[in-house]
């Protein structure tokens, strides 16, 4: 059962106690080597909801998802992924945390030496669960990518697009609450692109899933803000004008370090702001 959708709150109000988002970030700021990368940044992802993340190469975005799941500590500020703060959690109870969040890299970065179901069922398999559970599940999520076929195959026979598609069964087998997709939609042809953004909108659609989206392609974010998918046809339906998407869709721009933007489709489009106006153009 999704948790109830929350109202956003002013992003730049001081939080003393996790507010029940799905991620806060709170005034985060990390430097390398002197070089700034986010200064004092602040965001909530809501319940449900999810925010596409844009920017300019080294604007941080990478960093920015790195952050949420305590790979990387910030210099200053505070991070709260489903209620609990990572900024200075544990080594242990970040691995317990990380296995409420799933993950779909850019490079999609399967195991070429395992099968596409030991790939897809690694975690399951690190935690014990028994062999005809894990067969069932890993079946199932290949069903939902469709690509049920690829069962026993090997990532060195799989396309790009295919490789990434299982890259999200292995993300969403143990059913996160969170997903953070890094480019997903990077190094792909536009058509193979269009059927990595409408299983992104299936899941966002069906399960409701929390979901940070990094991408350089606008277009898939607002194709993804203008259309839901339809579980009767299973495919992805164009919403009619002016109607929005039942599942909140948000987007979220950085430039040289800080926020921007943080707001709807609409408000991104209506924008006045000449660096945006540009950089959406």
């Amino acid at each position: 059962m999704p948790v109830p959708t929350l109202p956003r709150e002013n992003s730049t109000a001081t939080v003393a106690t996790p507010s029940g988002y799905a991620i806060e970030f709170e005034n985060v700021s990390i430097a390398f080597d002197e070089k700034v990368v986010l200064a004092g940044v602040s965001f909530q992802l809501r319940h449900g909801e999810t925010k596409a993340l844009f920017g300019v190469a080294g604007s941080g975005k990478s960093i920015l998802l790195k952050l949420a799941i305590g790979l990387l500590r910030p210099d200053s500020g505070r991070i709260f992924v489903l209620g609990e703060e990572v900024t200075q959690m544990p080594e242990q109870e970040l691995f317990e945390l990380r296995r409420r969040v799933g993950i779909v890299f850019q490079e999609s970065a399967l195991f070429d030496s395992l099968k596409v179901y030991e790939n897809v069922g690694f975690r399951l398999m690190e935690e014990g669960v028994p062999a005809q559970e894990i067969e069932r599940r890993v079946r199932e999520v290949l069903r939902f990518v469709e690509l049920e076929r690829t069962y026993d195959m090997r990532p060195s026979e799989l396309s790009g697009g295919m490789r990434r598609r299982v890259a999200i069964a292995r993300a969403i087998i143990t059913e996160p609450e969170v997903l953070l997709y890094d480019s997903p939609t990077g190094g792909l042809d536009p058509v193979t692109s269009n059927t990595i953004v409408e299983l992104i909108m299936k899941q966002r659609d069906v399960y409701k899933t929390s979901a940070l989206l990094v991408t350089h392609r606008l277009q898939d974010a607002f194709t993804m803000a203008t259309h839901q998918f339809d579980q009767a046809t299973n495919q992805m339906v164009a919403l009619p004008e002016g109607q929005n998407c039942e599942v909140p869709m948000s987007f979220l721009i950085l430039r040289e370090g800080k926020v921007i933007f943080d707001g709807d489709a609409h408000q991104l489009a209506t924008s006045r702001d000449e660096y945006i106006r540009e950089y959406i153009s």
